[in-house]
C-alpha cells in the first residue's frame, strides 16, 4: 500500500520522476548511499516527530543529526519520535521507507537547510528498497515544506 500511494503521489504531481525500487534494503542511510552510489549526505531522511499534540516530518540530509535546542526554537517546543506503530498510522510508511510523499494522513513537513548543499537528493518512497532522486527545491514544493535550520 505504501510504496502504491507514493506511486500514485508522483503520477499526478510528478510524472517524470520515476521510483526506483532494488533487491537490498536501503532502510538505513549508510546502505541507502551504498546502494545508489551517492554520499550519505545526499540521502534525505525523513523523521516522523510529535510537538506537543501535532505529529510531523522533518527531511535531512542523511550525514546530519537533529539539533535539540534549534528543533525546540524552532517549533516552540520539545519534540520526540514517533513510536513505530505511530510511524505507520501517521504516515502509511514502514520505518526505513518513510518519506513525505503519499502519506496516509496529511503532515506538516519540514526541510531542512543541510539538503540544500546538493542538487539532488534521495529520499525513500514508501518501501525500505524505494527511493527518488529529486532536487531538495521540488521535494519542497511538491510536498508544500518549509525550509528550516534545525540540524548539528
Amino acid at each position: 500500500m505504501s510504496l502504491e500511494s507514493v506511486r500514485q503521489f508522483f503520477a499526478e504531481r510528478a510524472p517524470e520522476i520515476a521510483i526506483i525500487e532494488l533487491n537490498q534494503s536501503t532502510a538505513t542511510v549508510d546502505l541507502a548511499a551504498k546502494a545508489h552510489g551517492v554520499v550519505p549526505g545526499q540521502i534525505a531522511k525523513t523523521l516522523s516527530l510529535k510537538v506537543r499534540d501535532r505529529v510531523i516530518l522533518i527531511v535531512t540530509a542523511g550525514d546530519l543529526r537533529l539539533d535539540n535546542r534549534k528543533l525546540k526554537e524552532t517549533l516552540g517546543a520539545k519534540a520526540r519520535m514517533l513510536t513505530t506503530d505511530e510511524v505507520l498510522n501517521w504516515t502509511g510508511h514502514p520505518p526505513g521507507g518513510v518519506c513525505p510523499f503519499g502519506l496516509e494522513h496529511p503532515l506538516p513537513v519540514y526541510c531542512d537547510i543541510s539538503l540544500k548543499r546538493f542538487s539532488e537528493v534521495l529520499p525513500a518512497a514508501g518501501a525500505t528498497h524505494s527511493a527518488v532522486r529529486i532536487s531538495p527545491e521540488q521535494m519542497a514544493a511538491l510536498t508544500d515544506a518549509e525550509w528550516v535550520d534545525v540540524c548539528q
